[in-house]
C-alpha cells in the first residue's frame, strides 16, 4: 500500500496485491492475489477483484517525461484519469481495466477481458475489447443475453432463477423492480 491509500472494513487483500497512492477501497471488498490498483481508482463497497486484475490510469503512458531525458514521475499527474468501480461489481481473473472508466453497480467483467469503455449497471462484458454480452442479477447469474434483450420490447420482464429478484428492460439496460416499482 502506498501513501494515502485507504481500505475499508472487512476487506480481504491477497498476496502480491498493489494499492497505489490515495486509492479508496470501500467495505467488504475482495482483492485476490496479484491485483494491481493504480492511483486515481475508487472502489466502492462489496466489490470482487479476481486474481491478477490490473487497472490503468494513463492514456499516453511513457517511461520518460515529455522529453526523453529521464524517467517520468510515478505519482499522479494532471493527465492521470480517474476510474470508479461502483458497489457490487465483480471483475474476473486477468481482466484489464482501461483509464477513466466507470464500472456500474453490480456489473460483471468476464475473465481475461480488456475493458475500454464504461460498463452500465448490471452489464456483463466479455472479450478483448470487452463487449456487452448481457445483463446480470445483483446476485450474479445472467438474467438475459444481449441479443434477446435487444429483441425484447420495452418493459420486458426478467426474473433471476437463483434469487427470484425481478427486473425489467429499461432504456439503457435492466432495472430491478420491487412490488411493481423500479429500484434505483
Amino acid at each position: 500500500m502506498r501513501r494515502g491509500a485507504r481500505i475499508g472494513r472487512g476487506c480481504l487483500v491477497g498476496e502480491k496485491t498493489y494499492v497505489a497512492y490515495d486509492v479508496r477501497i470501500g467495505d467488504w471488498c475482495k482483492l485476490n492475489a496479484g491485483v494491481y490498483v493504480c492511483a486515481a481508482v475508487t472502489i466502492e463497497d462489496h466489490v470482487m477483484l479476481s486474481a491478477h486484475v490490473a487497472f490503468t490510469n494513463d492514456r499516453f503512458p511513457r517511461a520518460f517525461d515529455r522529453t526523453p531525458g529521464g524517467l517520468a514521475p510515478s505519482e499522479p499527474t494532471e493527465e492521470t484519469l480517474a476510474t470508479l468501480v461502483e458497489t457490487g461489481v465483480t471483475v474476473g481473473a486477468n481482466a484489464t481495466i482501461g483509464p477513466g472508466l466507470t464500472l456500474g453497480r453490480f456489473a460483471m467483467v468476464g475473465m481475461g477481458s480488456v475493458v475500454t469503455r464504461d460498463v452500465p449497471p448490471h452489464g456483463l462484458v466479455v472479450g478483448n475489447p470487452a463487449r456487452l454480452a448481457g445483463w446480470v442479477c445483483t446476485c450474479g447469474p445472467v438474467l438475459v443475453r444481449q441479443g434477446r434483450w435487444e429483441a425484447d420490447p420495452p418493459g420486458a420482464s426478467y426474473e433471476c432463477a437463483r434469487c427470484g429478484r425481478s427486473f425489467r428492460k429499461a432504456a439503457r439496460g435492466v432495472e430491478e423492480v420491487r412490488a411493481g416499482v423500479a429500484v434505483s
